[in-house]
């Protein structure tokens, strides 16, 4: 299905918004707001009205509010569209796709041509889209190296850890981001803030820098700071911390320690890190936590993300960046209860910010599910536009 195409943006603020660094921050949007209670079917005034149609732009409540003008060109399925990052078999796939449905960015896995980023075909997709697009790997270093065909690799987290400096990981994170800024991609979902003790071969293991929360925290800054000094956008990983769990969620339903035990270890990194002024991002994994989620994966879990958002439960920051999911088609611990379009709308509704998931082919049925869930009133459009700032202000088009 075709969807009209906007006219690009403006170029000049992607580039002059590129970060040098994790200590240049963005002034909060004036008119970006937490996720607060679930909203309800009924709504109060006519600006939390539902859309009644996906295709003519959707009325901004607040004129000045930061993003006003951005929000108030796009369509209520647009905006759901910037929500969606989803994984590409390669330069046509990634090209159909965004031509189809406008979606804010793709994936590039293990399986992926890399063609894409060589040819700089993934660039040029994103150049011509109506929004920039998020070009987003997840290298890791270690056996999470998906590019080291094209030389970029380096030793795992728990290596560096033990065998390099705070100062020299940085180096070795610059080096990297640059090589990733030169083929196109803009997020890498790294690196992982996960305190972890297992051995190196599991789930987490070697991927964790420390089992020692401070040392975590010292390393996966530097790494997120050399990321971003080239221009790459960091992501902390797995949000409330998955370095402790019950196995592997890739395989089936992870539990983790009790809030009260990760608030002593676990999110310990996340407390400290997500302090930091930048444009780092936090993914959130389908972990199940005692006294928490109530038998959900913090993935899906409103409890779970709003403790991330706001701070409160584990004395944290306030977080105002981007959230993102862990993978939900290919890891069972979601994917064996959920078909996708459910599992993104429980995300999305949990306060999520951005959905990732594996291939294209259910795009446009995540979309008209998401669409449902605005007019039906599940998903409020105040709420729906915060999401959508909050992304823009990533990709650089917002700077308030």
């Amino acid at each position: 299905m075709g969807s009209t195409r906007r006219p690009r943006w403006n170029r000049n603020a992607l580039t002059t918004a590129t970060v040098a660094g994790l200590g240049v921050a963005l002034a909060a949007c004036t008119g970006s707001t937490a996720d607060g209670p679930p909203p309800t079917p009924s709504y109060s005034s006519s600006s939390e009205a539902p859309m009644s149609s996906s295709t003519s732009p959707s009325a901004t409540p607040v004129a000045n509010a930061c993003g006003a003008i951005e929000l108030a060109k796009l369509s209520t399925r647009q905006k759901l569209a910037q929500l969606l990052v989803v994984g590409v078999t390669g330069a046509s796939d990634a090209q159909q796709i965004v031509e189809d449905e406008e979606i804010g960015g793709i994936f590039v896995g293990s399986w992926t041509d890399k063609a894409i980023l060589t040819s700089g075909a993934a660039a040029r997709i994103s150049q011509n889209s109506s929004i920039p697009l998020m070009v987003t790997v997840d290298h890791e270093g270690g056996r999470v190296s998906r590019l080291s065909a094209l030389g970029i690799d380096h030793a795992s987290p728990r290596e560096l850890a033990q065998t390099k400096t705070p100062a020299q990981v940085t180096a070795i994170a610059t080096d990297v981001g640059r090589k990733l800024k030169r083929l196109g991609v803009t997020v890498d979902f790294a690196p992982v803030a996960d305190v972890s003790d297992e051995s190196d071969d599991e789930v987490i293991g070697d991927r964790s820098f420390s089992n020692d929360p401070a040392v975590v925290t010292e390393y996966a800054r530097a790494y997120a700071t050399g990321l971003a000094a080239a221009g790459i956008t960091p992501v902390y990983k797995h949000f409330p911390g998955h370095g402790h769990g019950s196995g592997d969620s890739h395989l089936g339903v992870v539990t983790v320690p009790t809030l009260p035990e990760l608030r002593t270890s676990d999110l310990a990194p996340f407390r400290s890190l997500l302090r930091d002024p930048g444009t780092a991002g936090a993914m959130v994994g389908h972990l199940i936590v005692p006294g928490l989620t109530g038998g959900l994966p913090a993935s899906i879990s409103r409890p779970a993300i709003q403790m991330l958002r706001t701070g409160v439960g584990y004395d944290g920051p306030r977080f105002d960046g981007v959230i993102y999911s862990d993978d939900l088609s290919g890891m069972a611990a979601i994917s064996a209860q959920y078909p996708i379009e459910q599992a993104v709308e429980r995300f999305v509704l949990a306060g999520g910010d951005v959905a990732l998931w594996l291939s294209t082919d259910r795009v446009s049925s995540v979309l008209d599910n998401l669409e449902r869930a605005v007019v039906q009133g599940r998903l409020a459009p105040q709420r729906l536009d915060a999401k959508v700032v909050r992304i823009l202000r990533s990709k650089g088009m917002l700077d308030c």
